[in-house]
């Protein structure tokens, strides 16, 4: 799988992990290059807090596209260490 955004691919992985049909790549994945950390938090009840990045390629900048949670529930325990994408950013195979 794939994430791309602004024609540039962020992050590529053959072990996504699927949930609520978001694919969540690998952070060793992620070309960190592209991330900026936010202060942007959100609390999902199953999955516990999300923590967020913003993605900048070739001088665009895209708030807040991708979320992980650092220390998720038990219950989401496989996306520790994952990162998904949102707002624009195109996952393909």
């Amino acid at each position: 799988m794939k994430a791309i955004w602004n024609g540039e691919t962020i992050a590529e992985s053959n072990d996504t992990v699927v949930v609520e049909n978001n694919h969540y790549f690998p952070k060793d994945s992620v070309k960190a290059d592209y991330l900026t950390d936010s202060q942007t938090h959100t609390t999902c009840p199953w999955k516990g807090l999300a923590s967020y990045y913003s993605l900048t390629v070739d001088g665009k900048t895209n708030t807040d596209a991708a979320w992980y949670y650092p220390d998720p529930k038990p219950a989401a325990s496989q996306i520790k260490e994952y990162v998904a994408f949102w707002k624009g950013v195109k996952i393909t195979e």
